[in-house]
């Protein structure tokens, strides 16, 4: 597929989640937290129904037993004073059954909201958009092709509930129809605990279809946070900057780092190998621990340069020969031994150290290389 399409054919990258996090776009279920509150609801009231009925029933029979708030006291003072405490004692008498069923469903309704979309602070989308007032793009929301695919979805679960109640029903109707002529309490506990049981099917029903839904507006979510090439090539540059620069700045740092290196270690040379100033090889040479030289930095150009520079300041001999240095320049990297295919090059090298070793007064280290090393020749 072309990419001038606007493919999203890559995954979103960690910053792009962020800022879609940022933005609101999280996926999220509308029927899930509400789906959760009523089947918990009908539980509850299952296990506690019970006793909040007794509570209703003896808060009843109390009120209307006594005539507390049909006498009139002394003054309308003291008719304040009996109603406040009746209606002090009635919050009291209702908050424990009361209080615990809808705290408990607001825990639940919190908690299913935070299991979908986690902590999730948007202070930005607390302030005043005008641009939301807009009627036009109301109505455009309001007939848009995700609103008609929502009411067909709004009408699909009425319907499979309505399948569901009407299947709980009919498995009931002979026992309903056999209740009716038992006595009035009997046969509105069972109606009532029948109704609770169809509820709690219906319920079931509509948490597995908002977890479906859950599962596919996660499922959507992430299609579109997808990436095209050109969103993922932007990124890219907000993340770490243009490509371009990003290579120029590395040349940059190993360019800087080959320079410390190669000042580092020109300053512990013995001799430089120069030509005249576009190559420049520093070699280091100690007859008593190394049986031959090493390349210990090497360059060409502004290295060269730096290389040269370094020597000059250590005081470190360079030897300008041209046919040397490309030879050293182009066959042995740096940290190698000096190894050559021919013997002239071999004894050119070593008249270039003996030089510098007389320069610097360690001619006499030679001497003692070269008698060990004939002894070993000799031998062999």
């Amino acid at each position: 597929m072309s990419e001038s399409n606007g493919d999203k054919k890559h995954d979103p990258t960690p910053h792009r989640r962020e800022e879609a996090t940022k933005e609101g776009q999280v996926p999220k279920s509308q029927d899930l937290a509400a789906a959760l509150v009523l089947l918990c609801a009908i539980i509850m009231l299952m296990v506690f129904g019970e006793k909040i009925a007794e509570t209703f029933q003896k808060y009843s029979q109390s009120m209307l037993s006594q005539q507390i708030l049909l006498l009139h006291e002394n003054n309308d003072y003291g008719l304040f004073n009996t109603t406040m405490s009746v209606w002090i004692k009635t919050v009291i008498d209702f908050m424990k059954p009361m209080g615990v069923f809808f705290i408990s469903l607001l825990l639940i309704a919190i908690i299913a909201n935070f299991i979908q979309v986690g902590f999730l602070w948007l202070p930005n989308k607390l302030g005043f958009d005008i641009t939301r007032l807009d009627p036009i793009k109301g109505f455009g929301r309001i007939f848009s092709m995700q609103s008609v695919i929502r009411l067909l979805l709004g009408i699909g679960k009425i319907l499979i509930c309505a399948v569901v109640a009407f299947y709980a029903v009919y498995g009931e109707i002979n026992t309903i129809i056999n209740l009716t002529w038992n006595e009035d309490k009997q046969f509105s506990s069972y109606m009532l605990w029948t109704l609770l049981l169809i509820a709690l099917k219906v319920a079931i029903v509509l948490v597995i279809l908002a977890i479906i839904d859950y599962m596919y507006q996660k499922w959507k979510h992430e299609q579109d946070i997808k990436m095209t090439d050109q969103e993922m090539r932007e990124e890219i540059k907000q993340m770490i900057g243009d490509p371009a620069l990003v290579a120029k700045r590395r040349q940059i740092q190993r360019e800087m780092a080959m320079k410390q290196r190669s000042i580092q270690a020109t300053s512990d040379a013995d001799v430089v190998v120069s030509n005249p100033t576009h190559i420049a090889i520093a070699i280091k040479y100690d007859p008593i621990k190394m049986d031959v030289p090493f390349v210990v930095a090497k360059g060409v150009d502004y290295l060269a340069q730096i290389i040269r520079r370094t020597a000059l300041e250590h005081r470190i001999p360079i030897v300008e020969n041209k046919v040397l240095a490309r030879l050293l320049n182009d066959t042995i990297e740096v940290g190698k031994p000096i190894y050559f295919e021919h013997e002239e090059d071999y004894a050119t090298l070593a008249k270039i150290l003996a030089y510098a070793y007389k320069i610097t007064g360690r001619t006499e280290e030679i001497k003692k290389k070269e008698s060990q090393a004939s002894a070993r020749k000799r031998n062999r």
